[in-house]
């Protein structure tokens, strides 16, 4: 009874609902535990339709993201809104993201990735998130 009354209450807060299923880039880190306090970016990006060389660059520039361990997965979907893949990063806070963000693009051939990649997208979001204290990442 509880749980009816919750979900009756719910369903008036809840304005849309749309789910995905994802599956992991092979090239990716899997998702690990960790230490925080970390923040986390979720960047969304819906490519154009025949956009399958996305993976294949994003392969290569994994490695100029690596070395903070500041990735931490990344996802594309299978079912749900196809052309749609998500990254999840890590920083300590707004400051060190935007460090680390500007270091790749002093590294060599990072320029070239964002080039070949770019014109696949038609949109991207980020949202940066607080993990709960429940929460593996932290």
């Amino acid at each position: 009874q509880e749980y009816l009354e919750f979900r009756k209450e719910r369903s008036r807060m809840l304005l849309s609902r749309r789910n995905q299923l994802l599956l992991e880039f092979s090239f990716w880190n899997e998702p690990q535990p960790r230490q925080g306090p970390n923040i986390y970016e979720l960047r969304t990006y819906k490519l154009k339709v025949g956009g399958s060389p996305w993976a294949s660059g994003w392969a290569r520039a994994i490695k100029y993201r690596q070395e903070n361990q500041e990735a931490v997965g990344g996802f594309f979907s299978q079912i749900g809104e196809l052309y749609v893949v998500h990254h999840l990063w890590a920083y300590k806070d707004l400051q060190s993201r935007e460090e680390t963000r500007n270091a790749a693009w002093r590294k060599r051939g990072w320029d070239e990735n964002v080039y070949y990649t770019v014109p696949l997208i038609r949109t991207m979001e980020s949202r940066i998130m607080i993990p709960l204290k429940i929460s593996p990442l932290q």
